[in-house]
């Protein structure tokens, strides 16, 4: 039976560093390797881009969810949700264990922000009901994060059962703090880094964060311990920091 689970989050900027100035794929699959993660969640992930092959001597010929997956991580679901005439990009999740089933559903609040929740079941060893993961983005603006925070409530009633254990995590863009308190309130949800540490994990810019942007919230399981992976070489990588934490069953 998996006794423990290792979980990260990560807003990787499309592949790219700060300012879009190195393309910065083999090193963010590296250092994703090196955290050991069980289940990675991913946001700002391309699926598909017709003009990076040209600009990139070393660009993969795959997707970006696929090259990071690798043999690391044999399953993996991709939620396209921002498509444009180059390609498309949206959230993905990675796993150790397979991915029973998943789903992407559409929350954009406006149509300059598409934005999506990602949803997969995973079936770990040893665990008696399946394991819930939901990859988020919400908006930059208030008004649409509301409206998707709304529909996340809403689908996780509709779609999660009340005794299976959950895990959401992503990047929230919650500047106003609002997210932890509905979520606890409505779902009996716990931030993992505010469990742990009193208040969710300074995640923004990654070089010296000070903005709790992106979340890892739990229900059904206990939080054994949690990290912020900012600093170098993160900071290289991308302008989000990188969270993990360590999950195990109540």
């Amino acid at each position: 039976m998996t006794q423990s689970l290792r979980i990260v989050t990560y807003n990787i900027h499309k592949g790219f560093s700060q300012f879009n100035r190195r393309m910065v794929l083999h090193d963010l699959r590296e250092h994703l390797r090196g955290t050991q993660a069980d289940v990675v969640f991913l946001q700002e992930v391309v699926g598909a881009h017709e003009l990076h092959p040209g600009r990139y001597a070393d660009y993969p010929v795959q997707s970006q969810y696929e090259f990071l997956a690798d043999s690391i991580w044999p399953d993996f679901a991709y939620g396209k949700n921002a498509v444009y005439p180059e390609g498309h990009h949206g959230n993905a999740v990675l796993s150790r264990f397979p991915i029973a089933s998943w789903r992407n559903e559409d929350v954009s609040a406006h149509r300059f922000e598409q934005r999506g929740l990602l949803h997969c079941a995973l079936a770990v060893p040893g665990w008696s009901e399946a394991l819930h993961c939901i990859c988020v983005h919400f908006g930059l603006f208030a008004r649409g994060r509301r409206t998707q925070l709304a529909a996340l409530r809403e689908s996780i009633k509709r779609e999660v059962p009340p005794h299976a254990p959950l895990l959401i995590a992503g990047d929230f863009n919650d500047w106003r703090g609002e997210a932890c308190g509905v979520l606890a309130r409505d779902l009996h949800l716990q931030e993992a880094f505010g469990a742990t540490n009193g208040a969710p994990a300074k995640s923004y810019p990654a070089a010296l964060p000070l903005f709790r942007l992106d979340r890892i919230y739990v229900r059904g399981l206990q939080v054994k311990s949690v990290e912020v992976h900012a600093g170098r070489p993160w900071s290289r990588i991308s302008d989000h920091a990188a969270l993990s934490a360590v999950v195990a069953p109540l």
